[in-house]
């Protein structure tokens, strides 16, 4: 993993990133890590933006930001428990959250408003408090192989993608299987994602189509998503 520094937007907000980046003080005892950090020192890796390397020595599947930007998550191909891991660039830190492998990880995402990290394996997404370390829902999705996640910016639904060519959308405040399940694509799914501020969802296939549908998530708890294709 390369954190960069891309130089764009505002220079006090990238000279703050550096900064906070380079503040690091290592600490007296050196501490086991899963992963090794190192600084980028070539003239040319600094000029491209390069800050810091993470080496796993595994191919990576994964990277997901937490929503702070300090926090990040990486899946790496590898059945141990050491598959997922949570790393803070701030302070060069990085721990695997989980003491045992629950299966093949697939994808991981941060809760964009409270500390919920969910994991994705084959079949089940499983919805971990990262403050209580518990795990506080496992969602079935009815799919042979997940794919591909993402969260509502709202943060109360869940959309999931499979190989198995199927979208499904999960109500988390309503139970935990799927609230909808759409079959629009003729082969897998291998990405999904949600609109920022609209109130819309994409999923993209190896069919070669990528299909972007309505999803209206209202601020009344009682009132159900409505999905229109």
């Amino acid at each position: 993993v390369l954190l960069v520094n891309p130089g764009l937007g505002d220079k006090l907000l990238c000279g703050a990133t550096d900064q906070l980046l380079e503040g690091h003080a290592a600490p007296e005892e050196g501490r086991l890590q899963p992963v090794t950090w190192e600084e980028a020192t070539e003239e040319e890796e600094r000029r491209l933006g390069v800050r810091l390397r993470l080496s796993f020595g595994k191919p990576l599947k994964q990277v997901a930001w937490h929503g702070k930007g300090d926090y990040f998550a990486t899946v790496v191909s590898d059945n141990s428990h050491l598959q997922v891991l949570i790393h803070q660039a701030s302070k060069r830190w990085s721990q695997a959250p989980f003491r045992r492998s629950t299966g093949q990880v697939q994808r991981v995402l941060f809760h964009p408003r409270r500390p919920f990290f969910f994991v994705a394996t084959q079949r089940f997404v499983r919805i971990y408090h990262l403050l209580k370390q518990e795990l506080t829902k496992k969602l079935l999705t009815n799919c042979k192989w997940v794919s591909s996640m993402a969260v509502h910016p709202g943060g109360d639904n869940l959309i999931c993608g499979s190989y198995d060519s199927r979208l499904v959308w999960f109500d988390l405040d309503l139970s935990p299987k799927p609230y909808r399940v759409l079959r629009h694509h003729k082969a897998a799914l291998r990405a999904v994602a949600f609109h920022p501020s609209y109130p819309l969802f994409a999923s993209g296939s190896d069919d070669g189509s990528v299909i972007v549908c309505h999803g209206m998530v209202y601020s009344d708890l009682l009132q159900n998503p409505l999905l229109v294709p």
